[in-house]
C-alpha cells in the first residue's frame, strides 16, 4: 500500500459527515491525494461544509497519520477499497466502508463466509444450535462471520474456534475498544485465528448508532445470513435486510410459536427466507454461491482492476449484484420485508 495514497483516504474518508456514498462521490471527481490537497474554494466547490474543509486541512493529518501507525504492528492492516485485498464481495455492496482496519488474518476476508446473527438473550437451545451450526459451517471449509455480540453472535464465533475454524468479528466500535468487554478474552483468540474488522478508527468507542451500520459489513462479507434466535423487532433483522439488499440467501432457523424470541426468524420465513433445520438445508443453498466466490470474482476482478475513469462507473460496478438478484428471484419469491423492518 502507498502510504501517501492511504493517508489520503483516511483524510478524506474519516471527515465527519462524509460517509461512503458522498466519499465515493468525491472519489469521481479527482484522486483523493489532489482532494485533500486543495485550496478551501476549491474543495468548497466540491460541496464540502466549511467545517468539512477546516477538518481535512488542519485535523485530519494528525488523526491518519495515528491510523497508519497502527498499522505498523505486524497483526494490523488497513484496507482501502481500491486495494486488490479489499474483500470483493463486500465491494459489490453498495455503501461498503471506503477504509476497513482488520485485526488478524486480513486474506480471510475474502474467503467463503457464512454469517450468523441472533437475540442478545437467547435460550439454552438457540446458543447451542448457533455453536453446533458454527463448528459444522467451519468443519465444511467456510468461515463464520458474526457481531461479537452477546448471545447468538458469541456462541457462533466460540463454536467456529473450538472446531478449529475460521471465525471473523465485525465490530461497532475501534480494534482497541473491544465491546462488549467480558469479550475482550474471545476478541483475542478471534484475532489469532481469524480477524476482527471495523470501519472506525481504532480508538474509537462504541456508540449506538455504528451498530447497526455495522451489519452490512456482516452480510456483506458473507454468502448468506444464517438468524438463529430474533423477535419480531430484533436487530438482527437488520443484518437480514441488508443481505436482501446485497443479494445475498437468508436463512432462519424455527422454533417454538409460544416463545417471542421466534418471531422474528418465523416473519423471515414467511416473507421468503429459507426455513433451516439442519447445517446442510443451508450448504445446499449455498454451495454455487460458494462456488462463484473463488472461481469466478477473483477472474472478474483481475480483468477490470487496472482499468480507470471507465464511462458510467457506478452503474457497470453494481452489474453484478443485480445478476446475482436476477438469479434468486428466478429461483424463489422476491424477498419481501413487512414495512416495519423500515424502521430498524
Amino acid at each position: 500500500m502507498d502510504d501517501s495514497n492511504a493517508l489520503a483516504w483516511l483524510r478524506l474518508s474519516l471527515c465527519p459527515g462524509i460517509g461512503p456514498v458522498t466519499f465515493y462521490k468525491l472519489l469521481a471527481v479527482d484522486d483523493p491525494r489532489n482532494i485533500v490537497e486543495s485550496d478551501e474554494q476549491t474543495l468548497l466547490a466540491v460541496g464540502l461544509k466549511p467545517t468539512q474543509v477546516s477538518f481535512i486541512r488542519k485535523q485530519s493529518i494528525e488523526i491518519a497519520e495515528r491510523a497508519l501507525a497502527w498499522r505498523e504492528n505486524a497483526n494490523n492492516h488497513i484496507l482501502l477499497q481500491q486495494d486488490h485485498e479489499y474483500p470483493t464481495l463486500l465491494r459489490e455492496s453498495k455503501g461498503c466502508p471506503p477504509v476497513l482496519f482488520v485485526q488478524g488474518d486480513a486474506a480471510l476476508l475474502s474467503e467463503p463466509q457464512i454469517a450468523m446473527v441472533g437475540s442478545r438473550n437467547a435460550s439454552a437451545g438457540g446458543l447451542e444450535t448457533a455453536r453446533s451450526f458454527a463448528a459444522e459451517f467451519v468443519n465444511f471449509g467456510y468461515c463464520v462471520t458474526s457481531g461479537l455480540a452477546l448471545g447468538i453472535d458469541g456462541h457462533a464465533h466460540q463454536g467456529a474456534l473450538e472446531a478449529n475454524g475460521k471465525t471473523i468479528a465485525v465490530l461497532g466500535s475501534g480494534l482497541d475498544s473491544i465491546y462488549p468487554a467480558r469479550h475482550k478474552s474471545l476478541a483475542q483468540r478471534i484475532a489469532q485465528q481469524g480477524a476482527l474488522v471495523s470501519e472506525h478508527l481504532p480508538w474509537i468507542k462504541p456508540r449506538a448508532e455504528h451498530f447497526p451500520r455495522r451489519n452490512r459489513i456482516v452480510s456483506g462479507l458473507s454468502l448468506g445470513v444464517v438468524v438463529v434466535e430474533a423477535a419480531e423487532k430484533s436487530g438482527s433483522l437488520i443484518t437480514a435486510r441488508y443481505a436482501a439488499e446485497q443479494g445475498r440467501e437468508v436463512f432462519a432457523v424455527p422454533g417454538s410459536i409460544r416463545h417471542a424470541y421466534h418471531q422474528g426468524c418465523h416473519s423471515l420465513i414467511r416473507t421468503g427466507a429459507c426455513l433451516v433445520q439442519k447445517v446442510e438445508d443451508v450448504l445446499c443453498e449455498i454451495e454455487s454461491l460458494s462456488n462463484w466466490s473463488k472461481k469466478v470474482q477473483p477472474t472478474l476482478f483481475d480483468q477490470v482492476i487496472d482499468k480507470e475513469e471507465l464511462p458510467y462507473a457506478d452503474l457497470l460496478a453494481n452489474v453484478g449484484i443485480e445478476q446475482r438478484r436476477l438469479i434468486f428471484c428466478l429461483k424463489r419469491p422476491i424477498f419481501l420485508f413487512k414495512r416495519s423492518c423500515n424502521s430498524f
